[in-house]
C-alpha cells in the first residue's frame, strides 16, 4: 500500500478532485473491505481458540475469562509470551515462531488502517485519509492508497496467516507430546 503526506495548514481537509471517480473507486472497493474485516475476524477467532487451549484443553471458559476484554495486540503479545515460555522450557524456538508473531502483528496494524480509514475521504486515485501525524515538519495528514489489488493481497495474506497459525500449533503440539497416533 502507498502512502503520501500532506502539510497541515489551518483545518483538517482533503482535496478531491473527481468525486465521481473517487466514488467509483470505493464501490470497487468496499466488498473487498469487507473480506479484510471478515478474515481478520476469522484470524482473531482462531488466536482466541489456540490461546484458551494454551490455558487448558478441557474447557475453553478459563481462557475465554482470561482473554475476555483483551485487544487483538494483546492477544498476539499473551501468545507470545506463552509460546516464549514453553521454548524456554526445553523444546526450544519453533520453526516459523518469529515470522508468526511479526506477521500476526502487522496484519493487526493493517488492519486497523483499513477499518479505522475515513473513507469518506477518498480520493481519484484511491488515497484514503488515514491519521495526523505529529513530525519534525510539523502536522501532517497521512494517507493510503487502497487500492484493489492491495486489499486482494492483504485478505489473501490473513487466509494465510491463519493457516500458519494452526501449522505452528501442529508443530508445537508435537515437540510437546510427541507424535500422536
Amino acid at each position: 500500500m502507498k502512502t503520501k503526506t500532506t502539510q497541515l495548514i489551518q483545518h483538517l481537509s482533503h482535496e478531491i478532485e473527481d468525486e465521481e471517480k473517487a466514488e467509483l473507486y470505493l464501490e470497487d472497493s468496499l466488498p473487498l473491505i469487507g473480506l479484510v474485516v471478515m478474515y481478520f475476524n476469522a484470524l482473531e477467532k482462531s488466536l482466541d481458540s489456540v490461546l484458551c487451549e494454551t490455558v487448558t484443553d478441557r474447557t475453553d471458559i478459563p481462557g475465554l475469562i482470561i482473554i475476555q476484554k483483551l485487544s487483538y495486540g494483546a492477544k498476539v503479545d499473551l501468545f507470545k509470551r506463552f509460546c516464549d515460555d514453553l521454548h524456554l522450557s526445553g523444546s526450544g524456538v519453533i520453526d516459523g515462531f518469529e515470522k508468526l508473531i511479526a506477521d500476526l502483528t502487522d496484519v493487526g496494524k493493517l488492519r486497523n488502517l483499513v477499518v479505522h480509514a475515513d473513507w469518506e475521504n477518498t480520493d481519484h486515485d484511491g488515497y484514503t485519509y488515514v491519521r495526523l501525524k505529529t513530525t519534525a515538519k510539523g502536522m501532517e495528514q497521512e494517507y493510503v492508497q487502497f487500492s484493489a489489488e492491495s486489499l486482494e493481497k492483504l485478505a489473501d495474506r490473513i487466509i494465510t496467516l491463519r493457516n500458519d497459525l494452526y501449522e505452528y500449533w501442529e508443530r508445537r503440539n508435537k515437540a510437546i507430546w510427541g507424535p500422536r497416533a
